[in-house]
Formats: C-alpha cells, structure tokens, sequence
C-alpha cells in the first residue's frame, strides 16, 4: 500500500476541544465536547457560525455538567448528534435540520444506550460512544474502550429511526498498542460498504478522566465480514476525535480530521488524511 499522508489543511478560531465533524457542501459542522453549540464553518468566507444545541447554550461547559457531545452523523438533511452515555448526563441525541438550520428534536437514549450495555456486557463505568454512523437502514455506534475493560466495541443497530423496534449486533475489537497503551475507537465513517476508523492510545484507565496521548491510528472495519483488514499509525501526539470523508477516487480517499486538545483554548485545526486505495 502507498504512503498515507498526514497535512494540516487550515485553523478556525472560536472552537475548542473538537469532537466530531462532517462535510458537506463545502461547510464543515463540528461539535466540541464541552460546548453545547453546533458549529458552522464555512470554508471559503472562513465565516463560523454557532447553532444552540440546548436551552442555555454555552462553551467550556465544566466536566461534571457537559452534554459530553462526542459523535455525528448525517442521513439526507439531518444532523443527528450524541453524547457519550458515559455519565448519566450524556445520554442525549439532538436532530438538526440542515435545510432550515434549526435544531428540531431532542431524544432521551437513556434505555437504548442501557439495552446496549447489557446486550454487549460492557459496565456502565466502560460505556463511551464516540463514533456513530447511519445509512438510512442501520446506526452503527462505537463504544471507545478506554476504560479498564478496553471494551472497543460495533454496536450494529438495524432500524430506520432509534424509536422503534429494533435488531442488535455486537463485535468487539482488540485494537493496536501504542507506546504498550491499547488504542481505543474515537470517531468513524461510513463508506463503501467499509468503516474507516480512528482509534488514540491515552494513558488513562477512564472513560471520564483524560490521560497522556501517545498517539492515533486509522484503520477500515469490512462490512460483509465485520474484520479489520487494515491499521496505521498516523502520529505519535495528537489525539484526533473526527473524521469526514472530504474527496475520494478510484485511487484515494481524503479526509478531514479534527483534534481535541483537552483544554479550553477556542482554537482547532482541521488536517487533511489522504489515504490510497491501491
């Protein structure tokens, strides 16, 4: 396989601590996982603009009170973004209207994320959604196992809305060691018919308090087998939380990459990730 490349593509001011984003029509909408806006940013005017999320919104929520949003995805004109579910606070998801730029609903998944953890035998203390995606038939959710049980685990719903009745699969993970730290899934795509991945090695046995990064991978879950059939280390520092798929032939994909830097700086830089496909 040729060589990844790894290139910092621009910086916004007025975000901190990134968490997720996805692109589309040039806008890139990001979430941060200590604020409660969704934000905007448009890529030729570099105009940011902020979307409430909550009643009251805020930045640099502090850590005991945030909605802890760490996971988007998009279906048609619908932004649907999650909170963590690793504290009883976090177990929300906001719907988004990308036509009228409006939040039009707020779900409580309080007993779906407990059908999960009980389905899949992970405890309440190593329960951590950070990667969601949906296709229209099937959500798949990304628990990061950075708890003590290093529980990195595809929870495969297959339903067209989260409301209604509903099928469950689970697969778990054992994912590369960096600097000996299992990595651990922090956010993921979807894309033919494959789910590209990243995963961070952070020395932290919680799901709540933060730890030395040792570094990120990428790596692509096959969808018909439900294997990894690839990982690569794509830095030794940073502690990269979103990806979103930017371009892509018959010979690359590129995807735009967010960081979170745990600390309260409104400040994030979006990379650029060109992966070969041959």
């Amino acid at each position: 396989m040729e060589k990844f490349t790894l290139e910092i593509l621009f910086h916004i001011i007025g975000i901190g601590a990134a968490s997720g984003l996805i692109y589309k029509d040039n806008s890139l909408y990001l979430i941060s996982d200590n604020s409660s806006y969704l934000y905007e940013y448009h890529m030729n005017s570099q105009d940011l603009q902020r979307h409430a999320l909550t009643t009251d919104p805020t930045e640099n929520i502090p850590k005991k009170d945030k909605p802890d949003f760490e996971a988007m995805t998009t279906f048609q004109d619908t932004l649907y973004i999650f909170g963590s579910g690793s504290t009883a606070n976090r177990n929300k998801m906001v719907e988004f209207d990308l036509a009228q730029k409006k939040k039009i609903a707020t779900n409580d998944l309080s007993n779906l994320y407990e059908v999960m953890q009980n389905f899949a035998s992970i405890k309440p203390e190593d329960f951590n959604i950070e990667g969601i995606m949906h296709d229209g038939e099937n959500w798949y959710f990304l628990n990061r196992g950075n708890g003590i049980a290093n529980k990195n685990t595809l929870l495969s719903v297959h339903a067209k809305k989260l409301d209604q009745e509903f099928s469950l699969m689970a697969n778990d993970y054992k994912l590369p060691k960096i600097k000996g730290v299992r990595t651990s899934f922090t956010d993921a795509v979807l894309t033919d018919n494959a789910i590209y991945f990243l995963a961070t090695a952070e020395n932290s046995k919680s799901t709540y308090h933060d730890g030395e990064v040792l570094g990120s991978i990428i790596g692509r879950i096959n969808l018909e087998t439900m294997k990894i059939d690839f990982t690569k280390k794509i830095s030794p520092t940073n502690k990269f939380e979103g990806l979103t798929v930017y371009s892509k032939t018959e010979h690359q994909i590129q995807f735009l990459l967010c960081e979170d830097k745990d600390s309260d700086v409104l400040e994030s830089t979006i990379y650029k990730l060109t992966v070969p496909l041959k």
